[in-house]
């Protein structure tokens, strides 16, 4: 016989993955329109407006995964999107920067996707999306906290 479990969180992870996914979904959609892969996307919209960050910060950034990451930088320097350059104080750090091409690129595609994502907000007001930020830091933090607990406790 199989256990049933009634946590009162439940509704709220299956929630948050659902709309994870939805997000995930309709995002996707855009970016792919526009050639790149959601990852390359994350890429260039980080470094956007920057002079450029090591891989770690960039992983740190994205979400990306260091492993997934340097695929999707290969790509994207393959394109002639970014470029790599070994940090002289720290040899075995790495710095990623957008190319000139990548700024264009950047300026072209990032604002294209926020005027894309904008009609799905615009039934929520700025009170609304204060709100989500609020109780999403707080979700975020609590898991982050939680993690550390359990880091501790190991």
């Amino acid at each position: 016989m199989s256990k049933s479990y009634k946590e009162p969180f439940l509704p709220v992870l299956r929630e948050l993955a659902r709309s994870f996914q939805a997000f995930e979904q309709f995002s996707a959609f855009h970016t792919r329109q526009m050639g790149l892969t959601p990852p390359q996307f994350d890429v260039v919209a980080t470094l956007g407006n920057t002079e450029g960050m090591t891989c770690k910060e960039l992983s740190e950034k994205t979400l990306i995964t260091k492993g997934t990451l340097t695929g999707v930088v290969d790509r994207l320097e393959e394109k002639g999107l970014v470029t790599r350059t070994t940090l002289e104080h720290d040899r075995r750090s790495v710095a990623i920067a957008l190319t000139d091409a990548g700024h264009e690129l950047f300026h072209k595609v990032f604002p294209a996707h926020l005027a894309y994502m904008k009609p799905a907000f615009e039934a929520f007001s700025e009170a609304d999306l204060k709100q989500f930020c609020e109780q999403l830091s707080r979700l975020r933090l609590a898991f982050t906290d939680a993690l550390e607990q359990q880091k501790h406790e190991d």
